[in-house]
């Protein structure tokens, strides 16, 4: 058997589609482009593949991963060239890598997010870089969203490894986002832009980066 790590992006064209329908969409990429997956056992077999932190809809990305183990070796190359012209428009693959499969669980080893989060404003300048930096020096920041089961509260502050000042112009800012990703919790781009005092939830989030864990 073999393990590839796939590195794609996520465009305007299915920013939409729903975490399960990227994967069917995957899925059926690649039997068209006729790579033998590996299944698990049991009564329901599932092909044997994973998603790093799984994006929101509506959210766009340029760093998403994926492993797949396959039954039969097929160079990076190989595959690249088989599945490409498969996916639709909107997916694009960056890079594929052979991985140990004795690696830990791909979602096991995300870290951190890196995330452009572009919001229509009418705060200035200086107002902006003033709400980032009050917020990066709060020891922890009390916090809620509304889930099916009920409220969940939890620090957003501990989630925060970063925040920057990306670009300013009258009536429009965009800002860069370091968040962590564990099994602590995941910083929610939204979230951390309503904290710094938006009133309008952003016209756009890209997801730039994710981080692994190293060791």
């Amino acid at each position: 058997m073999q393990r590839l790590r796939i590195r794609f992006s996520r465009g305007e064209e299915i920013k939409y589609i729903s975490h399960l329908d990227l994967m069917r969409l995957w899925q059926r990429a690649l039997n068209r482009a006729g790579i033998a997956m590996a299944y698990s056992e049991g009564f329901n077999p599932r092909p044997r593949m994973s998603l790093a932190l799984p994006l929101a809809l509506g959210v766009t990305s340029e760093a998403e991963l994926m492993d797949i183990v396959l039954e039969k070796f097929v160079s990076p190359h190989s595959f690249t060239a088989a599945v490409i012209p498969q996916l639709p428009r909107g997916v694009a693959i960056a890079g594929v890598f052979n991985t140990p499969l004795t690696l830990p669980s791909l979602q096991s080893q995300v870290r951190q997010a890196e995330y452009t989060v572009a919001i229509a404003t009418d705060k200035d300048k200086t107002e902006i870089e003033s709400s980032i930096d009050s917020l990066l020096d709060k020891a922890s920041l009390p916090w809620q969203h509304q889930r099916d089961t009920g409220p969940h509260k939890y620090d957003l502050r501990a989630l925060i490894d970063d925040l920057w000042l990306i670009d300013w112009r009258k009536g429009y800012c965009s800002i860069g986002m370091l968040l962590r990703c564990d099994n602590t919790g995941s910083g929610r781009p939204e979230q951390v832009a309503a904290a710094l005092g938006f009133e309008k939830y952003p016209d756009s989030i890209h997801r730039r980066k994710l981080v692994l864990q190293t060791s």
